[in-house]
């Protein structure tokens, strides 16, 4: 019997999908507090190899949903350019 082999990088993108989905499942059932994801992009770093944008480019979208205030969506997925489809 031969194991499907996972490489770092599927059970990387596997973990961040379930980590969406459970904030999606989180928005939805608790709505009075706001719950969101966010994707910084590549960022470099020594997981990257240094290879990406900066740490503070990284930081930009995480920021920007933790000062929107009473504005808040949730249930959201975002980057630096805004709300992403999920």
């Amino acid at each position: 019997m031969t194991a499907f082999p996972l490489d770092g990088s599927t059970a990387y993108g596997s973990s961040k999908s379930a980590v969406t989905m459970l904030t999606m499942q989180y928005a939805r059932t608790i709505p009075d507090v706001r719950f969101n994801a966010v994707d910084p992009g590549q960022t470099a770093t020594e997981f990257t190899g240094h290879i990406g944008q900066s740490v503070e480019e990284g930081a930009e979208a995480a920021v920007r949903i933790a000062t929107l205030g009473p504005d808040t969506p949730t249930g959201t997925v975002t980057d630096r350019a805004g709300a992403l489809p999920w």
